[in-house]
């Protein structure tokens, strides 16, 4: 059992919002101390795991406690749809860096991009400032400042080669949980990896992008079209063998 400011302090959360979620009903103590302090047990912090999860996905407070009204949205079903939407994030990030990546290359030769392409590259900075913080903003710079041309651009084809690779065995009819396909898989979650740093926060606002603007307008903004189906299937093939 733990008391509220053990919990706070291990989940990161305030006090302040633990005493609120027990206020509104969302979440009760399993009990309280002679003292009246809250305690909490494994079922009450498996609760709080759901809700903090569908609070990552947008949803209100309300539409929190009617979903966990709902026999259906168990702890394991919760973090599938907070896994997915964190996915979803990671392609429009990969977009904004593969256009400006271009822009800089087009800026080092004798072909000046035009009109077009510098306001393609405005209106997606400025998608980018709906989904990302200022420090995570000034992180990806950092970053891409950090890892270099050469192997952003290698990355970039790394990309265009495991797509090519996903298309390829879609097209022959591969089930999504096959060992080869399962490998492509391995590929696809280093070079997430990389791009994002390993940071969960960052990962979690790239898939909030990509899953509001759609995988396959992200590919067609980075100048790849996909076949019709593509992200489907590896979402298939990226899930876990037992979900």
């Amino acid at each position: 059992m733990l008391k509220v400011g053990e919990l706070a302090s291990r989940t990161g959360l305030t006090v302040r919002t633990l005493h609120h979620y027990d206020e509104v009903g969302l979440l009760r103590p399993a009990e309280r101390t002679a003292a009246g302090h809250r305690l909490y047990g494994a079922d009450e912090i498996r609760r709080l795991q759901q809700i903090t999860s569908l609070r990552h996905l947008g949803l209100s407070l309300e539409e929190v406690a009617e979903c966990l009204a709902r026999p259906e949205y168990g702890v394991a079903r919760v973090l599938r749809m907070q896994r997915d939407r964190i996915r979803e994030q990671i392609g429009r990030q990969e977009t904004l860096l593969a256009t400006i990546t271009h822009l800089i290359e087009r800026l080092g030769s004798d072909e000046a991009p035009d009109v077009e392409e510098v306001t393609e590259v405005i209106r997606m900075t400025m998608e980018y400032e709906k989904y990302y913080s200022s420090e995570q903003l000034t992180q990806l710079r950092e970053r891409a400042e950090s890892v270099g041309e050469a192997r952003m651009q290698e990355s970039q084809r790394e990309w265009q080669r495991l797509l090519a690779a996903f298309t390829r065995a879609m097209e022959d009819g591969l089930d999504p949980t096959a060992p080869e396909v399962r490998m492509l898989c391995t590929s696809y979650e280093a070079l997430i990896a990389e791009f994002t740093g390993g940071d969960p926060n960052m990962l979690a606002s790239l898939t909030e992008m990509y899953r509001s603007e759609g995988g396959d307008h992200v590919m067609e903004r980075h100048g790849m079209s996909t076949a019709p189906g593509l992200w489907e299937y590896i979402g298939r093939a990226r899930a876990p063998a037992h979900p």
